[in-house]
């Protein structure tokens, strides 16, 4: 069955060079057969229209356009290619004595190629999340400059490419595994995140791991706290949202998996207001359990005039998000490793309590999204090897410890494990990660 697709897809792309190819360059059997105009704008259309159909099934619109404005490309580069050398060629027969012919055969050829191009362009620009705001722009500029983009084409086409086959594949394997819903647990799932964002309905903290989450059989809930406040008064709001869940669910339990700084909010929950009784798990990611030296450092250089104008700033724009009482200073005083020494002791690890934590390291800056490829530098002075914020030595907590990074000089970062940014790294699938790791909490009647 996949031979037969496979033989479909080469046929119609095939199918599609051919038919460019020959719109193309139908100038002088235009000219010849005049009959044969409408046939060839038919066929412009057509060609156009040809690379949307695909034997294969995908996720959703999004990744069929996207496949649709790859193949366009596709067939853009190759027939372009052949209609140059078609025009080289006959150069040699037209000139000097037809070079107005040759010249409006070659205005046709370039009018029929833009078309399929900004098809092609347009459908990956506006569906394609790998290629990112950066390498969009790149692609504006490099491509007003000869060869250059020629070559960022081709980079184009090899992450749309990878994409839509990643995604695919992804969508399938879900298909196959649908009915054993293998991350449908006892308890649901409760997704905490860190400092400085919040649970937004249109751009989850969280990316894509909560649909995926989701198609696995899981029922995910958020901690909805606020974007910056202290430890204390995270933990608050936390306790409440959990006995909040348990009263509307019935549900007994949950279980927290906290990112960055919602992992010790959670562990003071726990340890100091009376919800123990209603976690089953808490999974903190690249929690700072240790603290952050380098947020001593920025507390202690740093004015406090210029501390306090930019919590102002801060905490006036959150206020117009939803956070009733936004704290910046309070935030980042309980992230130096001062106070977290002092938290730590305060915050054993509970019993009754499954505890694993989970870190991961950023191999080089300039892999790092803004602003971690900023501060890895000056985490590194101060923490050693880090994800971009915290570093490597902070994140070790609880029963079991799981350290992720990938080879090369790519690394996985702070951001990375929360799929902040969208993007599919090469040796790290973030989604398939947490599906596992949901997966495990189910083994193990949680």
């Amino acid at each position: 069955m996949k031979y037969n697709k496979d033989l479909i897809e080469k046929l119609i792309y095939l199918i599609n060079i051919v038919l460019v190819c020959v719109c193309a360059n139908c100038f002088y059997l235009a000219k010849r057969f005049p009959a044969l105009i409408p046939v060839f704008a038919v066929g412009l259309i057509f060609s156009n229209f040809l690379p949307m159909y695909s034997a294969n099934n995908f996720p959703n619109k999004q990744m069929k356009i996207c496949n649709h404005g790859t193949k366009c490309l596709k067939v853009f580069s190759l027939s372009v290619m052949i209609s140059i050398v078609y025009h080289i060629v006959i150069i040699f027969y037209l000139f000097p004595i037809q070079w107005l012919q040759w010249i409006l055969s070659a205005v046709i050829c370039i009018c029929v190629e833009s078309i399929i191009f900004w098809n092609g362009i347009i459908s990956v620009y506006s569906t394609s999340l790998q290629l990112g705001i950066k390498l969009r722009v790149l692609g504006i500029i490099f491509g007003m400059i000869p060869v250059a983009h020629l070559l960022m084409l081709g980079k184009i086409i090899h992450i749309t490419s990878e994409e839509v086959r990643f995604e695919t594949e992804k969508y399938k394997i879900n298909m196959t595994r649908h009915d054993e819903q293998r991350c449908d647990t006892k308890y649901p799932i409760l997704l905490v995140h860190g400092v400085f964002f919040r649970d937004f309905k249109y751009f989850n903290y969280w990316g894509r791991i909560p649909k995926e989450l989701i198609e696995n059989g899981a029922q995910i809930y958020y901690g909805e706290h606020q974007s910056a406040a202290s430890v204390q008064a995270s933990a608050a709001e936390l306790a409440e949202r959990i006995k909040k869940i348990i009263q509307e669910t019935d549900c007994e339990k949950v279980n927290i998996i906290a990112h960055s700084k919602g992992g010790i909010d959670c562990r003071y929950a726990i340890s100091h207001t009376d919800i123990a009784q209603y976690v089953a798990s808490l999974t903190t990611i690249n929690t700072p359990h240790r603290g952050c030296k380098f947020a001593d450092y920025l507390l202690n250089k740093v004015p406090k005039s210029a501390q306090q104008k930019l919590a102002n700033t801060y905490n006036t724009a959150l206020r117009k998000f939803g956070d009733k009482n936004p704290d910046f200073i309070a935030a980042v005083r309980d992230l130096t490793s001062e106070r977290c020494m002092i938290l730590d002791q305060m915050m054993p690890v509970p019993k009754g309590i499954v505890c694993s934590s989970i870190g991961s390291k950023l191999n080089h800056a300039t892999n790092g999204k803004f602003p971690l490829n900023f501060s890895y530098y000056l985490v590194k002075h101060f923490d050693g090897s880090n994800d971009g914020l915290v570093g490597e030595e902070s994140f070790r907590w609880g029963e079991n410890y799981t350290f992720l990074t990938v080879k090369g000089k790519r690394g996985i970062s702070h951001g990375d494990m929360i799929d902040l940014n969208r993007e599919n790294i090469p040796g790290f699938d973030v989604r398939e990660f947490y599906v596992k790791l949901v997966c495990n909490l189910k083994r193990q009647g949680l």
